[in-house]
């Protein structure tokens, strides 16, 4: 590799950095330690950890040095943090605008969604963004997530929200939530009283699988495969809605990202820990070619702002 080649790649790593690695550099200096700067952020201290590796590693350097418990900043890492200062300060006042006079926008906003994040979180969030915000006129769609991959990169929509993997060049994400997986069950399930699932638990048992278009379908059938684990797929669902309403029916256990469905189980329903861990990252998508409006930053602050991540369990890396 010539030494351009292996600087092309050094900024193509260095244009990955997301805002909450760099919120999580910020949290590390402020608190010293994972754990604080976690629950600064309202995250796992595994997640925290995991953020800044990426960090280190796209940056291609340590930024902390253990020390009595603590975690020391390099003098790179407070060099960055130095001039993340005004960056964040800024952020906090636009997220922050209801301490400021209000201001509202006006134009247009195209949002895109999957049916279960749009109908069970979306759509509530998104009538208080417009009865704040009379004059933006807002746009809605509601489709496959494969669908909106395209729509985003083709910059018909201006931001969507999804759990599916992105790898698409068009298409730059914000995250909003990590989640872990949960195994749903009838409350009469005979494993209803289990502390956690593991795939040996349901050889064998009746399941409700997510239909073959899911991007998890591949991860939930890997882990059972490796498990050498056989269940009874009674039945595929399109969506998670489906799903949770086959379990509640009695008709099988499920596995499932428990984002936004976690308040909204309802009775007839158990959830537990799924064991190993199945990780899911749901995402604002941006189309990469263009630089969002202010309208769309406003909706992505007041959407992460109101989002009670405590209500999801912690993502462990031992499960």
């Amino acid at each position: 590799m010539t030494g351009q080649d292996s600087a092309a790649e050094a900024k193509d790593r260095r244009s990955g950095i997301t805002l909450r690695e760099l919120e999580v550099l910020q949290a590390l200096v402020a608190e010293g330690t994972a754990i604080n700067a976690a629950r600064r952020l309202g995250i796992s201290q595994s997640a925290a950890s995991r953020r800044l590796a990426q960090l280190e590693e796209r940056l291609g350097l340590q930024l902390f040095m253990r020390s009595g418990g603590r975690l020391v900043p390099t003098v790179e890492a407070l060099s960055i943090n130095e001039q993340l200062t005004p960056v964040f300060d800024t952020l906090s006042r636009i997220a922050n605008h209801h301490e400021q006079p209000a201001r509202s926008h006006g134009g247009t906003l195209s949002i895109a969604a999957p049916p279960t994040i749009a109908h069970r979180f979306l759509a509530a969030r998104i009538a208080a963004f417009k009865k704040r915000n009379p004059e933006l006129r807002i746009t809605f769609e509601v489709l496959a997530s494969d669908a909106l991959l395209t729509g985003i990169a083709e910059c018909r929509f201006d931001v969507g929200l999804t759990d599916t993997m992105v790898t698409h060049e068009g298409i730059r994400t914000e995250p909003l939530l990590e989640t872990q997986a949960i195994c749903i069950l009838p409350a009469q399930h005979p494993l209803a009283e289990s502390q956690v699932i593991r795939p040996e638990d349901l050889q064998g048992a009746d399941f409700i699988a997510l239909s073959r278009r899911h991007s998890s379908r591949v991860a939930i059938d890997r882990v059972f495969d490796r498990a050498g684990v056989r269940m009874n797929n009674v039945i595929e669902a399109s969506t998670n809605v489906s799903a949770m309403e086959f379990v509640r029916e009695g008709l099988g256990a499920a596995v499932l990202n428990p984002f936004p469905l976690v308040h909204q189980m309802g009775e007839g329903i158990v959830m537990r820990p799924f064991a190993p861990a199945l990780r899911y990252v749901t995402n604002f998508l941006l189309p990469a070619s263009r630089a969002p409006s202010a309208a769309t930053l406003d909706f992505i602050a007041a959407t992460s702002d109101g989002l009670d991540r405590r209500a999801y369990p912690e993502l462990s890396e031992n499960t």
